[in-house]
């Protein structure tokens, strides 16, 4: 994708670029990612976190998938560690992921953050990053 062209789509979608990571692909080369938000987890006591709270990691990757058929949010997007459903993108977060993921791009994302005080809404920060496809 030309820069030109990246640029008005991330425009059109509403979100700002924040930050320009460098992530290794290889040794020899790097790929920029953009920042595109910090998100906690929500619903994260219904569902798995708790139960493998002990092996999770900052810095862990984690897998975001979208749930079209979830009845109570067209936008839904579910988060992953591993296996493991942690819970969801924030519904008042999710609406510019969604169509980033309905377009098929790539969302890298990680574990920012984990707070063993927090209650279970603040307990895992994660970051949420557009992987640039290289030209």
């Amino acid at each position: 994708m030309l820069r030109r062209s990246f640029i008005k789509s991330v425009l059109g979608l509403g979100i700002l670029p924040v930050v320009v990571k460098a992530k290794s692909i290889t040794d020899a080369e790097q790929t920029p990612s953009i920042l595109l938000q910090h998100s906690p987890v929500a619903g994260f006591l219904y569902y798995e976190g708790e139960n493998i709270w002990p092996q999770m990691k900052v810095g862990d990757e984690l897998t975001l998938q979208r749930e079209l058929q979830n009845r109570y949010d067209a936008h839904a997007i579910a988060v992953y560690w591993r296996q493991s459903k942690l819970g969801y993108v924030p519904r008042r977060e999710n609406r510019t992921l969604a169509q980033i993921l309905d377009r098929g791009q790539i969302l890298n994302t990680q574990i920012e953050q984990l707070q063993s005080e927090a209650g279970p809404w603040g307990r895992v920060e994660i970051a949420v990053y557009l992987e640039q496809q290289s030209a």
